[in-house]
This record gives structure tokens, C-alpha cells and sequence, in this order.
């Protein structure tokens, strides 16, 4: 009897402190996501953690937005291509199935961080959660358009180069795609992979543009209305 309070007061904690907390741990988890990617080709516990870590993302984004029923059934029945695009390691074909389960994922992450915007700079004092959850919109946002420059360069298979000099394979995987889009939308640039095609192009220029206004005006207006707690609350 003891022990099974013991276990219902421990899962009713838990359940408290992810509450509580929601947007911190997705944020440690898309961390995560980020650092694993390199290892997912590898058998053995790499690709393990990636998939645990991949799945883990898509059920806390599901439960970050979940504030009114609707919301999470909407969520939940994104979720579903957008575990199998992000979990699938082969690179796509260009066949109307694989097109459509990228858009969907793609239409996941636009879904997850419209909401999460919402319900972050909808309050007037800011405090640690929402900080996170920021964050997590930047991360979000990378992998996103990362996504669609994986389609992009599905229907042009010519729409990026690497260069043989600082890359150990030809044809660019999603992991490529990945560093390019953070290395794009923080402006510092993904050497050895250049967007070629207009397509491509335009999609960079707009992820940068993005990237920029959001770490200039959003984020720098919560971090300056952020009082930690017990501040008097005076400049």
C-alpha cells in the first residue's frame, strides 16, 4: 500500500513538473534531436537514441499545444507523417506519397509553432517557460525549413551543391539539409553545401529574413520584459 502511494505521489509529480515545465523539456529535447542526427546511420545505440529522441519531439510538441481538446486531436493527426518523415532515414523519392508526407510534416511544425507563438508573447510578463518556449520556435523553425528544402530537393534534384573538397559524399541527406538551415537562419552561413536553384535561393533568403527579425525583435523583447522571481520589478 505504501509503495503504491509512493508510486501515484512520484507520477503525480512528474506529471506536475511537465506540466509546469513543458516547453523547457521540449526545447531540451529538440536539443537533443539536433546532437543525435549524425549518429542515426549508425546501428547500435546511436540510432536507438535518435529514434527515441525523434519520437519524444513529436509527442511533446503534441503535448506543449494541448490547451483545448481540439487542438491536440488536430495535433495527433499531424503527428502521425511527421513521425515517419522525421524517423525515416531514407533519403525521399519524388513520388506523390513521399511529397504529400512531407508537406504534412511540414504543415506539423507550422501548426506546433503558430500555437506556441500564440501562447507565448500573448503574455505580458514574461518568465523562464516562456523564454523556452521561444527558443523552442527558433529550433522548430530550423527543422521545419529544413524539411523544405529536403522537397525542394526532391523536385530539383540539382537545387543544391556540395563540395567534394569539404564533404564525404555527393548527393545531400536530410542531415546536410539540417545544417544548412541553422547555419542559414543564424546567418553564419553551412559551408561546402551552396542553394543553387532560384527555388532554393528564395527559400534561404526567406529563412534568413526570418531569422533575423525574430532574434532582433521577438526574442530580444522577452529577455528585456524578463524580472526573474523576487526582482522588484524596477529597471
Amino acid at each position: 500500500m505504501v509503495q503504491t502511494s509512493f508510486h501515484s505521489a512520484t507520477r503525480s509529480k512528474l506529471i506536475s513538473i511537465l506540466s509546469e515545465h513543458r516547453f523547457f523539456v521540449l526545447f531540451l529535447f529538440l536539443l537533443g534531436s539536433l546532437l543525435l542526427y549524425p549518429y542515426a546511420q549508425q546501428s547500435g545505440f546511436g540510432y536507438a537514441a535518435f529514434r527515441f529522441v525523434g519520437s519524444a519531439v513529436i509527442l511533446l510538441s503534441v503535448y506543449a499545444v494541448s490547451f483545448r481538446p481540439t487542438l491536440v486531436i488536430f495535433a495527433l493527426a499531424l503527428a502521425i507523417p511527421a513521425l515517419v518523415q522525421r524517423l525515416r532515414l531514407l533519403p525521399p523519392d519524388a513520388s506523390l506519397l513521399s511529397i504529400l508526407n512531407i508537406v504534412l510534416s511540414f504543415i506539423f511544425d507550422v501548426f506546433i509553432i503558430v500555437i506556441i507563438f500564440r501562447r507565448v508573447f500573448a503574455k505580458n510578463q514574461p518568465n523562464s517557460e516562456t523564454i523556452f518556449g521561444a527558443l523552442s520556435i527558433y529550433l522548430l523553425v530550423g527543422f521545419g525549413f529544413a524539411g523544405v528544402y529536403g522537397m525542394v530537393n526532391t523536385l530539383q534534384p540539382n537545387a543544391f551543391y556540395l563540395n567534394p573538397v569539404v564533404n564525404w559524399h555527393t548527393t545531400p541527406d536530410r542531415f546536410d539539409f539540417i545544417y544548412y538551415s541553422f547555419g542559414t537562419i543564424s546567418t553564419l552561413g553551412a559551408t561546402g553545401i551552396t542553394a543553387v536553384s532560384p527555388q532554393a535561393r528564395s527559400v534561404a533568403v526567406i529563412e534568413a529574413i526570418l531569422g533575423i527579425l525574430y532574434l532582433a525583435v521577438l526574442i530580444s523583447r522577452l529577455v528585456g520584459a524578463y524580472r526573474p522571481h523576487g526582482s522588484s520589478g524596477e529597471s
